[in-house]
């Protein structure tokens, strides 16, 4: 007992040291501000005239100035870095000034260049280099380094004054004559934020340079005025504002009667930069009173008249958005009703100038003329945007610069700058690009990778970037900082501490935390390269070896001890020497000792008294060999002394020397020989001591084996002696380096190839981890169906990889010839390939094999490409010749070859070529570079020719072409970068300028390509990716990411737009999150409209309506979501004082919801968040955005009145990034829109009667429910929420949601269930809709969320309902389960997953979410809910997880589920986990516990029982508890990912939802698990009939054919047919005889070409046919079922025989264009003057339909009537275009029924007989899918708008039927006309006809 209370008591001891010093360290960061406050004068405080805390290099002297007629520092020199003042002393030290603003006095010498070097510490440790000089010529950036051109001004009146505003060029430069004393105001937090998105924290050193004269400097977070005295401050109150007169100190004489700013000059940077160039540091005219004055209030100000400079419009909108404000003013909401104007004046006459307002991509109303602000009078030279206190500035993407940008209106094509704007958008999501995995290795060497994380991780470099890889996921991590390759690495013992290093002239080095992924330091080694490193065990010591800039070894020593608590690196020693070193390690018994070898040297090293010393070993006649590596031995004896050590060190001859490191002599020498072919053919190894020695390139030993990596391409392990091989492992190149694990059981190798792999000793299986290019990729081309990408490299080979495993799969090598150009075949699985010797070759991937070799080049290829349908390739050289090759079997030939029309230009590799969409226009440039020809790209004849030189009158030079690229059809866009850094938009048709953008790169653009829906632009330059909006419908219309550190060759799409690919220095896979970000085109609109304003003005008003900002008035547009959301609730930091509770509650703050942001603890407990939530703090809301209830019925209406004062809310979230796990909900994209009209039947009087419906939604989440006791049992599809009857089948249908139900929850006593969607027409919130089980009434629609409910869950008593938003909205809501009132509602800063009721304590429930758990509780006072919440991160030993769900337990438990697979055990009581253990290898997202069992689902596919009995005892354990005490008693895989489990008390069955949109029933006891239903996984493509009616079949996009039985709904059979889909389907008309047998038959036509025909008696496919080389998309049979007639996506109609399986004829009338419909009939009497039995007709996506007759057993087809439709072009054309539909009437089999894209939205019957259309019958859309009923006049007809109509033909009567998700895609009446079938992407609808 004395015992434990001891170590109690030296715990606590120790917490509360710990939290002392975190006191002392808050308050000794809160003293440095104090003392620093309200400015610091930097020459005084550190006794500059003393040189003892600063330094002086050269001529720097000090002197009288009779200007200020006091003393200044003078520095000259001709060198700046010869002649210095610098402070601190060394750089080592820190200044330690946290001054927002520096101050600095100074003037340039007249006719010199000065420097002026400044070192700035940012918040994560960062030191960042802020530099400018006169000497500059351009703004230049790094990660660390910034580089700004200073330009001097002259005297008010000079010369050089009004040579400087004529001209607009060569202002940086020398300091003119009569240069003024200045005062240089920087402001360097705003400078981090704006260009490097990092925080300031504070200045650390100042170097001034020559040539200048220096006053003085200070530091201060106050804004001085120079020209403002301290009366007119407080007169004018300026001082109220912010702004403060110059402190005495700092100013500089004024004699009376004389104005401050007519004899000096007041710089502040960042300025207005209205002079060129933009990013630069110079003089403006500015008015701080009026910067102070938006500062400070941003609200409510006076209209006043807005003149915005060109920096000042490229970054107003970009700091506006990205500023994220923590606390807003007290007076009131942030509410902006006009856009505040600043007035100033000027001498100069004002001139109405305009800048072009916003830029566009596409042609549309801007294009017709653009509005444009007049310039007004001012006198403020630079705006800035208000920041909120204590507000970080955020910037995701950097803004490219631009020139200014002014302009008159005109009526031409305009040149547009890329930033200039007044809005506040940008686009979403920002990043819209996430780095998921590289492919590459080394850059610098391919001798560095090492074992991390106890040998479950390897780190390696790969070019600029450090690349660590799990070895059990493959998943990569990325340590990005470094400017240059990385050229060493190197681990402490316990590989916490990485340290890399960069080749170059700085050789930068870098030490990371490698669990956090910071840089914990930088540094300068002070050598020109690097090429060794090596940590002591502890981390405390680094030592390196390199050369200097003289070529000299040095050795440098580092105490590194200072860097885990934000201290900076210190050399300890250095030293110099002249011999070789090629490895160097620290000793790990001893920091101060080292060990190095090199050629003819091994060297012993130690550190003593600060000096680095070495002694040589005395090595004998071994003194003349090359040593390649050393290594220490492994193990300890307790017998021996540390130092007792025998060390290891390898040679290239072969020979091993074994050294004592005490005694520092040899004691063995040993000489490793290759092995000798024995007589009994066995390979053996053995050492000798004489012949050729394996050449060793690297040593590692263990305490047991020794292993070795040898220039013979072999990894061998060895005994400790030698003696013989133990294994090995052969590579095609020799292995580099070799590391053993820290286990001993896996061994790492990496050779010379660029491959990283890895042996295990155990089971001797070999793994590559990395392999990667050479040298640098080229090109690369992407294949959709089989996901690969094949890459070309300056290294000779050609790889194709796997793009979801990167795992490479082929490797081509041309020995004398280099790859530069690739692409793949867009149908076949073959690519071609360009050579620089000019040779084009085309290579199957299915045989491995050459198909076909041209040599119709001379020159480089330069372009190679096929056209969209894969008929044509297309190639051209460097010498000019273009080549034109058929493609339409695989084996391509040559069509026509033309000569000298390309530029022979190699520059335009590997897209030289850019084909259209559609397959019929050629793009290139040539025959110069300034011109663009346009060829057909059938016949290469040339159709047009644009010189892109003359297309920008105002510039001086001539503009060439770079890069071109056709926009996805329809946009008839061809877009051209230039070597002005523009991209121009021309009109493919005409060859018109639309748009210019300027300034895209700064740099020439190297590559671009499109997304394939035309939203997104990829642009390639600087080796930065761009990302641009192509609709440029925001003011911040693209986003920047680094990451190459070489120029980037090419850039492009994944065909599913999922991924970008970026290759240059190495293969760059990026996730593109674009796919999942919700669009408003309502915005788009509406802001094209305001800006087509009449006159020079815009009606501001107008323009704020655009701004997503909150408003007095309702908004007339549906604000975007990711755009503008409620703010988001902070947890704050607040430790609990003094109660038993976890949760605590303050006093209330009367203003929290007026401010918005919640009160933050100064000192709070990082473990743990507790915030009170007062649900009744009253708060105003917008109308329009406030919570609602929607009564459905009359009698219901105006209980919900004050729900706006329930609300709490919280600051904004700062990006919208959807969560890394699947279990967040969704919604699946959808192109197809809500109806505008609807028609709806009259009650009673129904035409359609919903039966059944086929499907389970697997996109959602918990979306089904089932209560054992009542047996109620519910679940959604789509939009529609069917209860079905589990013993008789049938369905009850709740239509009501507009959109996909994405969760559903029951109350406890099963009389209700909630429901939740997204948002309706012309609803802000998404649909909750609450149902009275008993019913099926819906008896309420809650509006609250705005964009999608995650979970919701209803309290144990049902009094209470908890619903939570999607990772956008992040709000969670209480409702009154009675009353369904809104009680309580707050923002989360983070996005929440799911979310329960404790089932024992009321009022308590938790929610789970990003690495921690959040535990509420509620409390009621009278009318009002107080919500206290307690947020508990997860244990440090899970590491960064997301929690993926919860359940409650009894016995006060809680379980979590993580996305590693891990399930977390809480105890509710003391909220703390306790124990976890690993479940399964994958995420969890479904949990579910009753009693001793515990059910989890996760995304393995298996859902697993758990017992869980022996927890509960466990508890009392705490962090004691062992996870072995949990058992799994039974696991089933599924088919799918589990998304929804719901079981009996027992927990012996239950049901289980999967992703693939399966129910499955599971039963425990029995082992079973059985199909409840089962539906599509992916679109349905088509729906057909057995002749009797008892059966249908249906096939998908997910490559299934089922077959269902009519009269049950069930599945009977599936055929499924993996990696293809299956797109079309067709029922034998009548029965097949097979073998005496008949059999019902069923063909179904797939995406690769093939036809398979399955009988469904036999279950089995009978047969297989392959008429098409592109996917088969239309399909029928012959009336006899003698012939199958098949379409395909190139138009080909192939005739084929179903017994044979021969193909009779093809049919090319339809060539180029998809077959949409093939429908066949019996021919009636019916005189059409060609003899045959069957009438048959096709229609193509042209609207072309051609009718036939045949009579197959006399072979004749003949085609006796062709139909065209024409449609209308221009912008208004739909994209996607609605499909062809064409069939006979069943009521008139002379007439044909067409629909489709026309002049008008219709139905026409056209006569055969006749030969014209008859009758039209109009539609409110275009058509999607039609059938005509065979048993009356109706006609059913669906739509893209989600509607089905049902049209009465004779009655001339039309209803419409609402029920569908997304686009009605099929409509199919049985046989019978009895029933109708539908299909909404993956949902099956089956209706009644009724009364017919």
């Amino acid at each position: 007992m004395v015992a434990g209370g001891r170590a109690g008591s030296s715990k606590a001891a120790a917490g509360r040291e710990k939290r002392v010093e975190g006191q002392r360290a808050a308050s000794e960061a809160a003293m440095a501000r104090v003392w620093q406050h309200p400015y610091l004068n930097i020459f005084k405080h550190f006794k500059v005239e003393e040189w003892k805390r600063s330094t002086k290099e050269g001529d720097v002297t000090t002197f009288m100035d009779k200007t200020l007629k006091g003393t200044v520092y003078r520095i000259s020199g001709a060198v700046p870095a010869g002649n210095y003042l610098q402070l601190p002393k060394t750089s080592t030290q820190s200044l330690g000034l946290t001054g927002r603003y520096l101050y600095i006095l100074f003037k340039p010498t007249p006719t010199k260049y000065f420097v002026v070097h400044l070192d700035v510490a940012t918040e994560d440790s960062q030191v960042v280099r802020i530099s400018f000089s006169n000497l500059f010529k351009e703004f230049k950036s790094t990660a660390t380094w910034l580089q700004f051109p200073f330009i001097c001004g002259a005297a008010r009146g000079s010369v050089y004054e009004n040579t400087a505003k004529a001209s607009k060029r060569d202002l940086v430069g020398l300091a003119p004559s009569n240069v003024r004393w200045m005062c240089l105001m920087l402001d360097l937090r705003y400078i981090l934020s704006l260009y490097l998105n990092r925080s300031y924290s504070h200045l650390k050193s100042v170097k001034l340079c020559s040539n200048l004269l220096v006053k003085n400097l200070f530091t201060s977070d106050l804004l001085f005025d120079p020209g403002v005295t301290f009366s007119e401050a407080q007169q004018s109150k300026l001082v109220v504002q912010g702004v403060s007169p110059m402190p005495r100190e700092m100013a500089f004489p004024v004699p009376k009667g004389e104005n401050w700013h007519d004899l000096y000059d007041y710089v502040r940077f960042p300025s207005d930069g209205s002079k060129m160039p933009f990013d630069s540091i110079q003089k403006g005219t500015l008015n701080p009173a009026a910067v102070a004055h938006i500062e400070d209030n941003p609200v409510g100000q006076l209209p006043k008249e807005v003149s915005l400079s060109k920096p000042v419009r490229d970054r107003v909108s970009l700091i506006q958005q990205i500023t994220s404000p923590r606390e807003m003013p007290r007076q009131s909401p942030l509410l902006t009703k006009s856009i505040p104007k600043v007035h100033r004046t000027i001498s100069a006459p004002s001139q109405a100038v305009h800048t072009v307002e916003q830029s566009c991509w596409r042609e549309g109303p801007q294009a017709r003329g653009d509005s444009c602000f007049p310039k007004s009078r001012v006198g403020d030279g630079s705006i800035h945007v208000y920041a909120h206190k204590n507000g970080d500035v955020t910037v995701h993407a950097v803004s490219v610069d631009s020139d200014e940008n002014m302009c008159a209106e005109v009526t031409g094509p305009k040149v547009i700058s890329t930033k200039n704007s007044v809005h506040h958008t940008k686009l979403l999501p920002d990043p819209i690009l996430k780095l998921k995995r590289v492919i590459g290795f080394g850059g610098c060497n391919t001798k560095w990778a090492l074992w991390a994380a106890n040998g479950s991780v390897v780190v390696y470099p790969c070019h600029a970037l450090i690349i660590a890889v799990a070895l059990d996921t493959g998943r990569q991590r990325f340590f990005a900082g470094h400017t240059d390759k990385v050229a060493a690495l190197g681990f402490n013992g316990n590989s916490t501490l990485l340290a890399s290093v960069q080749i170059g002239p700085l050789s930068v080095m870098r030490l990371w935390g490698f669990l956090t992924g910071r840089c914990l330091c930088m540094f300068k080694t002070g050598m020109r390269s690097v090429s060794c490193l090596s940590f002591s065990y502890s981390g405390g010591v680094l030592c390196g070896t390199g050369k200097d800039k003289h070529g000299k070894t040095v050795v440098v020593v580092w105490n590194t001890i200072q860097v885990n608590h934000g201290g900076e690196v210190v050399m300890l020693a250095k030293a110099h020497t002249d011999v070789d070193i090629q490895a160097l390690k620290i000793a790990f018994f001893d920091d101060t000792r080292m060990v190095s070898c090199g050629r003819d040297n091994v060297r012993l090293w130690r550190v003593r008294s600060g000096a680095l010393r070495s002694c040589p070993v005395n090595l004998g006649e071994c003194r003349s060999m090359e040593f390649t590596d050393l290594a220490f031995e492994a193990g300890h004896s307790t017998q021996r002394e540390p130092e007792d050590r025998t060390l290891f060190v390898c040679s290239r001859s072969g020979h091993v020397l074994e050294i004592d490191y005490k005694n520092v002599s040899v004691r063995n020498v040993r000489r490793l020989l290759p092995s000798e072919v024995q007589h009994s053919h066995r390979r053996e190894k053995q050492t000798f001591n004489s012949g050729p020695g394996i050449a060793l390139s690297s040593i590692c030993l263990s305490s047991s084996f020794c292993a070795t990596a040898s220039e013979d391409g072999y990894l061998r392990l060895w005994p400790l002696d030698f003696s013989e091989v133990l294994l090995e492992a052969e590579h095609d190149s020799p292995v580099i380096s070799v590391r053993i694990r820290p286990d001993n059981l896996k061994v790492l190798c990496t050779t010379a190839s660029g491959n990283v792999g890895c042996l295990d000793i155990q089971s001797k299986d070999y793994c590559t981890i990395m392999r990667s290019h050479r040298d640098s990729v080229l090109a690369f081309s992407v294949e959709g169906s089989q996901k690969q990408l094949v890459s070309v490299s300056q290294d000779n080979t050609i790889r194709v990889w796997n793009i979801e495993s990167m795992q490479q799969l082929y490797e081509f090598t041309a020995s004398d010839e280099t790859p530069c150009a690739v692409s793949f075949h867009p149908s076949q699985h073959i690519f071609a390939c360009g050579f620089d010797t000019g040779v084009v070759r085309t290579i199957s991937l299915a045989t491995a094999k050459l198909l076909e070799e041209h040599k119709q080049h001379r020159g480089s290829i330069t372009g190679l490409t096929f056209s969209p349908d894969g008929n044509f390739m297309y190639s051209c050289c460097s010498h000019g010749t273009l080549a034109l090759y058929s493609c339409a079997i695989q084996k391509s030939h040559i069509v026509r070859v033309l000569a000298n029309v390309v530029s022979q230009d190699a520059d335009h590799a590997p897209d030289a070529l850019s084909v259209s969409g559609d397959g019929r226009l050629l793009a290139f440039v040539g025959p110069s570079k300034y011109i663009v020809t346009l060829m057909d790209a059938h016949s290469l004849d040339e159709l047009l020719r644009v010189d892109v030189s003359i297309l920008d009158l105002d510039s001086t030079a001539l503009d060439t072409a770079v890069r071109l690229c056709f926009a996805p059809f329809p946009l008839a866009h061809l877009l051209v970068t230039t070597s002005s850094q523009k991209v121009l938009v021309l009109d493919a048709k005409s060859g018109r300028l639309i748009r210019a953008v300027s300034q895209v790169h700064k740099q020439s653009c190297s590559s671009l390509a499109f997304s394939s829906d035309a939203r997104y632009l990829l642009t390639a330059g600087d080796r930065v990716v761009k990302v641009w909006d192509y609709g440029m419908r925001f003011d911040i219309n693209s986003q920047v990411f680094i990451g190459h550190s070489q120029p980037i060759q090419q850039v492009g799409f994944t065909p599913d737009q999922k991924q970008v690919i970026s290759v240059g220095d190495a293969i760059f896979l990026w996730d593109f999150l674009g796919v999942f970000a919700e669009e408003s085109f309502k915005d788009e609109i509406h802001s094209s409209e305001s800006l087509n304003s009449s006159g020079g003005e815009v009606n501001l008003e107008k323009l704020q309506d655009l701004t997503p900002v909150a408003n007095d008035v309702p908004r007339q547009v549906v604000p975007l979501p990711t755009i503008m959301s409620p703010p988001c609730l902070e947890l704050s930091s607040i430790q609990p004082t003094g109660q038993h509770d976890s949760f605590s509650e303050s006093e209330e703050d009367k203003e929290a919801c007026l401010r918005g942001s919640s009160r933050e603890a100064v000192n709070g407990d990082k473990a743990h968040s507790v915030l009170p939530v007062k649900g009744a703090v009253p708060c105003e809301e917008p109308p329009g955005v406030k919570p609602a209830v929607i009564q459905p019925s009359p009698r219901q209406r105006g209980q919900a009145g004050n729900e706006c004062r329930k609300e709490t809310i919280g600051s904004e979230p700062q990006n919208n990034i959807r969560p890394d796990c699947y279990r967040h909900f969704t919604p699946r994209f959808k192109t197809s829109v809500p109806p505008k009209a609807f028609s709806p039947p009259l009650t009673g009087n129904e035409g359609l009667k919903l039966k059944a419906i086929i499907g389970y939604n697997g996109n959602g989440r918990g979306n089904m429910v089932w209560n054992p006791d009542t047996g109620f049992f519910a679940y959604s599809c789509g939009c529609v929420l069917i209860v079905e009857d589990l013993h008789s089948g049938s369905q009850r249908h709740w239509l009501g949601h507009p959109e996909e139900i994405s969760t559903l929850a029951v109350s406890h006593d099963a009389q209700v269930l909630a429901s939740a969607s997204g948002q309706g027409s012309g609803d802000l919130r998404c649909q909750i809709r609450i149902w009275d089980i008993q019913n099926g009434a819906c008896q309420k629609v809650l509006l609250h969320h705005e964009t999608q409910v995650q979970a919701m869950a209803y309290s144990r008593d049902d009094r209470l309902l908890a619903t939570v938003g999607d990772y956008v909205d992040r709000g969670i809501a209480l409702w009154n389960a009675h009353t369904y009132d809104l009680m309580s509602s707050t923002r989360l800063s983070e996005p929440v997953h799911e979310v329960a009721f404790s089932p024992l304590s009321v009022g308590h429930l938790a929610c789970v979410g990003r690495g921690a758990v959040t535990f509420w509780l509620t409390e009621q006072q009278g009318a009002d809910i107080s919500l206290k919440v307690h947020r508990v991160p997860v244990p440090d030993a899970i590491g960064p997880v997301e929690l993926t769900s919860l359940c409650y337990s009894a016995g006060c438990i809680l379980y979590t589920g993580t996305s590693t697979g891990q399930i977390c055990t809480w105890d509710t009581e003391t909220n703390r986990c306790f124990m976890t253990w690993e479940a399964v290898d994958g995420e969890i997202g479904v949990l579910q516990c009753h009693r001793n069992r515990l059910i989890s689902g996760s995304n393995s596919k298996r859902i697993q029982l758990w017992s869980v009995a022996a927890v509960q005892e466990l508890r009392v354990k705490g962090s004691n508890a062992r996870s072995s005490s949990v058992l799994l008693e039974q696991e089933m895989t599924l088919d799918g990912t589990i998304v929804s489990a719901t079981f009996d008390d027992c927990m012996d069955m239950g049901i289980v939802g999967t992703t693939v949109g399966t129910l499955w029933y599971v039963n425990w006891a029995d082992n079973t698990s059985i199909r409840l239903i089962s539906g599509h996984k992916n679109k349905v493509s088509e729906v057909a009939f057995s002749p009797g009616e008892s059966h249908c079949a249906t096939c998908g996009e997910d490559g299934s054919v089922r077959v269902w039985s009519l009269a049950s709904m069930e599945l009977v059979v599936q055929f499924q047919v993996l990696n293809q889909s299956s797109l079309c389907l067709a029922w034998s008309p009548v029965p097949i005889s097979v073998s005496g047998a008949e059999s019902q038959h069923i063909v179904a036509g797939y995406s690769d070409g093939t036809i398979r025909v399955f009988s469904i008696s036999r279950t089995e496919m009978e047969l297989k046919m392959h008429p098409h080389s592109v996917a088969v998309t239309g399909l029928g049979y012959s009336a006899d079922g003698e012939i199958i007639l098949s379409g395909g996506k190139d138009g080909l109609m192939a005739v084929s025989s179903p017994r044979t399986g021969m193909t009779i004829r093809v049919l090319t009338d339809h060539r180029s264009s998809p077959i949409n419909i093939i429908h066949c009939t019996r021919k009636q009497h019916i005189e059409l003057g060609v003899e045959g039995d069957d009438l048959w007709l096709a229609a193509s996506a042209d609207r072309r339909v051609s009718i036939w007759v045949s009579d197959w057993m006399k072979d004749k087809c003949e085609l006796i009537d062709w139909l065209s439709f024409p449609a209308p072009t221009g912008p208004e054309v739909p994209n996607p275009l609605p499909p062809s539909l064409a069939a006979f009437c069943p009521w008139d089999k002379s007439t044909v029924v067409y629909a489709g894209f026309g002049l008008q939205k219709e139905i026409l019957f056209y006569s055969l007989q006749q030969k014209q259309v008859v009758e039209k019958v109009p539609l409110p859309y275009f058509a999607t899918s039609l059938s005509l009923s065979p048993a009356a006049c109706m006609i059913a007809v669906g739509f893209s708008e989600r509607i089905l109509r049902l049209m009465d033909h004779a009655k001339k009567t039309e209803e419409d039927y609402r029920g569908h998700d997304d686009a009605v895609c099929l409509c199919r009446f049985t046989p019978s006309g009895k029933r109708l079938f539908t299909t909404s992407y993956n949902e099956i609808l089956m209706w009644e006809v009724q009364g017919r």
